[in-house]
């Protein structure tokens, strides 16, 4: 980084696309929150966010970021390392730098706007005082306030409209990559702070290639969305089902054991082996897995992963469980 950007008078700071701060963080940055460079480097940016600011993030940055690859003027609170909030307006936008994505923001203080701020809100505090004594001022103001109400539900609304979108495979309709993510690391945490178990399974549609080679994407993608409608359907309340990519699916099912889980991944294969696909025979393959002491995130996956594989290699159209002797055909 060079001098200039270095000691440019805002904070500036690069993201990885799952939240990861880098080391490209600036001198004016480290010193606003009063870390060391290597403090910061690959902790997730929600660590100098506090628990408001986190859903802020989550509901406005993340869905514009992704909707339209950049963010104007976003007011949040970071925090310093000594535990106070430090007001900021940011602006980020999503970039690709050898081939992989990045999230370059900046961070300009805004105390002396917040005083002024504070300054206006006092001002209007005592013109209100002033006018409450006219009828026709109360009235307007009360017909301003049921505006601004109005506005501020209809911004709530359109706020949940793009979090879903940022959350939804747009082709089923189930949930996304990201989603599943999120929700994974969630569920670890919880496993970690209380032992409450969970399970995961990947399901996989045998032969899909094949699909759609013989009867083009249009039949392919009518597959994926009937698959996705019976996940639906066969899924608890509490089930997270989502589309990981391709044909693969993913069902998270908190609170599930190994037996639970070889009995709902029995049931999904079952139920696409029985229902009707306009004359064609589907089948899946799925692998399942049980969190367990020692596992992450990843490796959970990649256990599931693991036993998909096995139920491929041991023929299709069957279930394996990560543990050894967990098999449903």
């Amino acid at each position: 980084m060079d001098a200039q950007l270095n000691h440019a008078p805002c904070g500036y700071f690069s993201i990885t696309a799952e939240g990861l701060l880098l080391r490209s963080a600036n001198q004016t940055l480290l010193d606003m929150l009063g870390y060391e460079s290597r403090e910061l480097a690959d902790r997730h940016v929600e660590s100098v966010l506090s628990v408001a600011n986190r859903l802020f993030f989550h509901t406005y940055f993340y869905p514009y970021i992704q909707l339209y690859g950049l963010v104007k003027e976003m007011y949040l609170a970071l925090r310093t390392k000594d535990g106070r909030d430090i007001p900021v307006l940011m602006n980020g936008v999503r970039q690709e730098r050898g081939g992989e994505l990045f999230i370059d923001c900046v961070a300009l203080e805004m105390n002396k706007r917040i005083e002024h701020e504070k300054d206006i809100m006092r001002t209007k505090t005592q013109l209100e005082a002033l006018y409450q004594a006219k009828q026709e001022a109360n009235v307007r103001l009360e017909l301003l306030h049921a505006e601004y109400e109005t506005k501020q539900q209809e911004l709530l609304r359109l706020n949940a409209q793009l979090e879903a979108l940022a959350t939804t495979d747009p082709l089923t309709g189930l949930r996304n990559r990201r989603f599943f993510k999120e929700s994974l690391a969630a569920l670890q945490e919880a496993y970690t702070q209380s032992g409450q178990p969970f399970s995961l399974l990947i399901l996989d549609i045998d032969h899909f290639k094949k699909i759609n080679d013989t009867y083009g994407h249009p039949v392919g993608d009518l597959v994926l969305a009937s698959l996705a409608a019976l996940l639906r359907s066969e899924s608890g309340p509490a089930d997270i089902a989502a589309r990981y990519g391709g044909e693969e699916f993913v069902v998270l099912m908190p609170g599930a054991d190994r037996a639970s889980v070889i009995d709902a991944s029995e049931r999904y294969r079952a139920g696409v082996e029985a229902a009707s696909w306009e004359g064609l025979r589907i089948t899946i393959s799925v692998g399942a897995a049980t969190i367990s002491p020692g596992d992450t995130d990843e490796t959970l996956v990649n256990r599931a992963d693991q036993a998909l594989y096995a139920s491929k290699s041991g023929g299709r159209n069957r279930v394996t469980h990560a543990e050894a002797g967990a098999r449903a055909e």
